[in-house]
């Protein structure tokens, strides 16, 4: 590895959400920083600047942490040791990861990493206003993650909170949203917060175990990227003063996908110890057929060498394709394989073989804490609609209502009254029925085992912004990063008084549920969920843990949406 090298790798940044992709521009080699394990030496305390210096900058002198594989050298942000894009694994297209090799020096970690490639983005999301997202450098040599602590003392201890990002197996990364950056949660939480980014699409879920026993791994590479980071936090994490026996892996939509799979798989014993899904999770493992999803995998393998011209004797050759017509062609056989294979649709996804991913908990994963849950909205509310319904006099209320839930309405009406109290009646006609049945599955089938216990929470917070934006899908990700004072959030959030203090309970719930495993603070009791006493916090101006029975509610809804 180079000497002190500043420069970071070629790529650009992807969008976050599933529906959404983004620019692919592929780069060269990149240059990492850090090994799969480190010995815990510190050198942390910059020196003094020269006598006589104008203006003394924290980072004349910057930190500089001893892991396993070298040194590296990080940023004093305000109280926060900041450490981005440390490289914790290597891997050819198509392989495993495997430890990068030590080096000699001080490697730069004071710059965002590489993230994955993605299909191309052609439009601006929807969302962009109330979620604002970066874009960065994509390189297939994406297996970087970043550090933020209070401390660089081994013996701190503190917890550790690993995110990972949304966008499914698509597209995603560690800093593509403003709301992503650890800074503020280490800072507000006394904790560690670690990022990551990991392969996708193409990149990460191809199945070419039919080809040889060289791709054996293939259709997990990017699943076993998340397993090769938690395995650098946990021989890394003491460095920064973190505590690699009380990891927390948390996530939202696809990266809630991701924590969960994370309790399907064996080779993730001990990495962690408590796992929060926000909106998402619910993996549907448990009704599949192994051999079918295989077999599935498996034609889109063959539909991508028949879309570049190659035979399965010359599968070396993928390898060597550019990104951009291998996402292309890949595209082209999610859809042509569903068709084969007469199925709706294909698409870049983990599967439970039995083997890397099972179908059902791990035995060890049944002792860990879960915690779960969702928004008001998510992908159904005025964000989309851009109804402006606070607007609306009672003769237009009682119209939608009537359009919307025809003889069933005042039955609607009634049940959501009574759950809940603090919204605006037309407010039912944004609820995410559909969302709730599936926080509710992965919570009972974690009960299933009885070790430990669950939290739920549904997220019903309204962006002061356009009339009133309705908890959209990721509308959480602010307040439990603590993030409401980044200029880009604080337009759509307004960053109130009342903001806030909501932010202080989400973020605090996090963090405690990260400390050990209950989520309840002064103030702000927070009972477990169990089937008999469907227990949920409530996230809004005035929040609570109240039984949420709303299964006659979301029935009702439902059906008259169908």
């Amino acid at each position: 590895m180079a000497n002190d090298s500043t420069t970071r790798p070629d790529g650009t940044m992807n969008r976050r959400r599933m529906l959404a992709t983004s620019t692919a521009v592929l780069g060269g080699a990149v240059v990492g920083a850090s090994a799969a394990a480190f010995r815990r030496v510190s050198e942390a305390a910059p020196a003094a600047a020269p006598q006589g210096a104008p203006n003394i900058n924290p980072n004349y002198n910057p930190p500089v942490v001893q892991v396993r594989g070298g040194r590296l050298r990080g940023l004093r942000e305000g109280r926060i040791y900041s450490f981005l894009g440390i490289r914790y694994a290597q891997a050819e297209r198509f392989g495993l990861p495997r430890p990068v090799e030590p080096w000699d020096g001080v490697v730069s970690a004071q710059a965002w990493g590489p993230v994955c490639p993605a299909p191309k983005q052609t439009s601006v999301s929807g969302d962009e206003l109330v979620f604002p997202h970066r874009y960065w450098i994509e390189n297939e040599h994406c297996q970087y993650l970043n550090v933020w602590t209070p401390e660089l003392n081994p013996n701190a201890r503190r917890p550790v909170m690993v995110w990972m990002h949304g966008g499914g197996f698509t597209n995603g990364a560690s800093m593509e949203s403003y709301a992503y950056d650890g800074r503020s949660l280490s800072d507000f939480g006394d904790v560690v917060v670690v990022s990551l980014n990991h392969r996708l699409n193409i990149l990460g879920t191809l199945d070419l175990s039919a080809y040889g026993s060289e791709y054996a791994g293939s259709r997990h590479t990017g699943t076993r990227d998340l397993v090769a980071a938690l395995e650098w936090v946990r021989d890394n994490i003491e460095a920064f003063g973190g505590d690699p026996n009380n990891v927390l892996i948390f996530g939202q939509s696809g990266g809630g996908g991701k924590v969960v799979s994370m309790m399907h798989a064996p080779a993730a014993n001990g990495l962690y110890h408590r796992v929060i899904a926000q909106s998402g999770g619910n993996n549907n493992y448990r009704q599949t057929d192994p051999a079918q999803s295989i077999r599935q995998q498996q034609t889109i393998a063959a539909h991508v060498l028949r879309n570049l011209n190659l035979t399965g004797s010359q599968i070396a050759r993928l390898k060597e394709v550019p990104y951009d017509e291998l996402i292309e062609a890949g595209t082209a056989a999610l859809q042509s394989a569903a068709k084969e294979l007469g199925v709706p649709r294909l698409g870049w996804s983990v599967i439970a073989d039995d083997q890397y991913i099972m179908r059902e908990f791990t035995d060890y994963a049944n002792g860990v804490p879960l915690m779960a849950g969702a928004v008001f909205a998510e992908f159904g509310g005025t964000l989309q609609t851009g109804d402006q319904k606070n607007d609306w006099n009672q003769q237009e209320i009682d119209r939608r209502l009537t359009e919307r839930f025809g003889a069933r309405k005042d039955d609607v009406v009634s049940e959501f009254r009574q759950l809940f109290p603090h919204m605006k009646v037309q407010d039912v006609l944004y609820y995410s029925a559909s969302s709730r049945p599936g926080v509710k599955n992965l919570l009972g089938r974690k009960l299933e085992q009885g070790r430990t216990p669950v939290y739920n929470y549904l997220f019903t917070w309204e962006y002061p912004i356009n009339g009133g934006i309705t908890a959209f899908h990721c509308a959480e990700i602010a307040f439990c990063f603590h993030a409401l004072d980044v200029p880009q959030i604080a337009l759509a959030t307004g960053n109130s008084p009342e903001a806030r203090q909501l932010q202080d309970k989400v973020a605090q719930a996090w963090v405690n549920f990260a400390k050990n495993g209950n989520p309840s603070q002064p103030g702000l009791e927070w009972k477990p969920y169990t089937p008999d006493d469907p227990q949920a916090m409530i996230f809004d101006a005035t929040s609570q843990s109240v039984s949420l029975r709303d299964d006659r509610l979301v029935t009702l809804i439902t059906s008259s949406s169908s």
